[in-house]
C-alpha cells in the first residue's frame, strides 16, 4: 500500500492508491475504516436483497450492490453493500450524496461498525432509510430505521426468520429474512 501514513486526515484521492485487494477501504472524516472481504451468508443474503429490491423499485430509483462510493466530500466515502439512491444523482464512479436508502449486510468482524459507525455516518449525511441485515443461519433478521428531523434515525421495523418484513418507503417491498439465505440450504 502507498498510502502516506503521517499524522493527516485521508482523502479519497488516498484511497486510489489502495490495491484491489478484496477488503473493504472506507473513509469517514479522514480516518481510514478496513474491513475484511466478506463470506459466503453476506454475500448470498446481499445477491438476494439486490433482486428482491431491483424487482421492487420505481424507475426513478437505482438498486446498486456494493462496493459503490457514496462520497459526498474529499474526506468521506462510505462503501454500502447496497444503495438505493436516485437516478439522477448518480455519476459513472460514485454518488455524491446520501443515498435514499442505504443497507449493510453484517459478518461477524463488522457487526458493531455497520450498527454504530456506519449507521451514524449515514445519518449525518442524510439517507432517508437504513437497514441492516444479519444473515445469521439460525436467526436472520432484518432491521430498518428510517431518519426523523433530519438528523436522528428512528427504529421502524425488526422482523427475524420466516417473519415478512413490509415497508412502504422508499418503495413497497416485502421478503422475509429467512429468503435471503435461503441458498445457503440444501
Amino acid at each position: 500500500m502507498s498510502i502516506n501514513l503521517e499524522n493527516r486526515r485521508f482523502t479519497v484521492r488516498d484511497l486510489e492508491s489502495v490495491p484491489d485487494d478484496g477488503r473493504r477501504y472506507e473513509l469517514v472524516d479522514g480516518e481510514l475504516v478496513i474491513s475484511p472481504a466478506p463470506g459466503w451468508p453476506h454475500q448470498e443474503a446481499l445477491g438476494a436483497l439486490h433482486v428482491a429490491l431491483r424487482r421492487a423499485s420505481p424507475p426513478d430509483l437505482r438498486v446498486l450492490p456494493g462496493p459503490f462510493a457514496v462520497r459526498p466530500d474529499v474526506f468521506t466515502e462510505l462503501l454500502p453493500d447496497l444503495v438505493v439512491a436516485r437516478y439522477t444523482d448518480l455519476t459513472l464512479k460514485n454518488l455524491p450524496t446520501a443515498p435514499v436508502l442505504a443497507v449493510e449486510v453484517s459478518s461477524p468482524s463488522s457487526r458493531l461498525n455497520d450498527a454504530t459507525l456506519r449507521k451514524a455516518v449515514h445519518a449525518r449525511l442524510g439517507t432517508q432509510h437504513f437497514w441492516l441485515v444479519d444473515p445469521d443461519l439460525e436467526v436472520p433478521s432484518v432491521t430498518a430505521w428510517e431518519l426523523v428531523g433530519g438528523s436522528e434515525y428512528q427504529r421502524v421495523a425488526h422482523v427475524v426468520g420466516e417473519e415478512v418484513f413490509r415497508t412502504p418507503r422508499p418503495f413497497p417491498v416485502e421478503f422475509a429474512p429467512a429468503d435471503l439465505v435461503a441458498g445457503l440450504r440444501p
